[in-house]
């Protein structure tokens, strides 16, 4: 019984994580939204969001997890922002330093901007624990369209992202 129970756990273990491998989110339509929102610590997701906003698929966006140290001026330098849209348009976001700290920074940028609907940018591999989270700390009612970056991950990248999303949804699941 006990060797049936172990084996059934780790069938659906690899089943889930077989899933998680193949089906990685793919990137949105183009779906206006109040907001982007983009977590910070992937390649290509700072230039979706401002691709986001070039489009005028939203008005204004929140980079969320900011590092303390950088300054406005290096991020309109490294990414070729103009300076009036950094003060009109884009947000930095310093108080996150994890996945569930970018969802509460999301949440408080949300309820204090009156956002009723917004785009998550993040890579494709981090898309379902950031979303989860998100979902979680997000006021009622809030519309979410998932835009996932497109990446080439490694195995041990997959395979750690899939244990943090089992965990998230465990602490979920708990309420922690």
């Amino acid at each position: 019984m006990i060797k049936r129970s172990i084996s059934a756990i780790f069938l659906l273990w690899a089943i889930g994580f077989l899933w998680f491998v193949v089906a990685l989110p793919q990137p949105a339509d183009d779906i206006a939204t109040d907001a982007v929102v983009v977590p910070t610590g992937g390649e290509g997701r700072i230039a979706q969001g401002l691709a986001v906003l070039d489009a005028d698929l939203a008005k204004r966006m929140l980079v969320s997890g900011v590092d303390r140290e950088v300054k406005p001026a290096e991020f309109v330098a490294q990414f070729d922002v103009d300076e009036e849209m950094l003060e009109c348009c884009i947000t930095l976001g310093f108080a996150a330093v994890d996945t569930r700290g970018n969802a509460s920074e999301i949440a408080q940028w949300v309820e204090d901007n009156e956002v009723s609907s917004l785009r998550l940018v993040t890579t494709d591999w981090h898309m379902r624990r950031a979303a989860g989270e998100l979902s979680r700390k997000l006021p009622d009612g809030v519309k979410v369209i998932r835009d996932a970056v497109p990446s080439e991950p490694s195995f041990g990248s997959l395979f750690l992202e899939y244990h943090k999303l089992l965990a998230s949804w465990t602490s979920g699941l708990i309420g922690l």
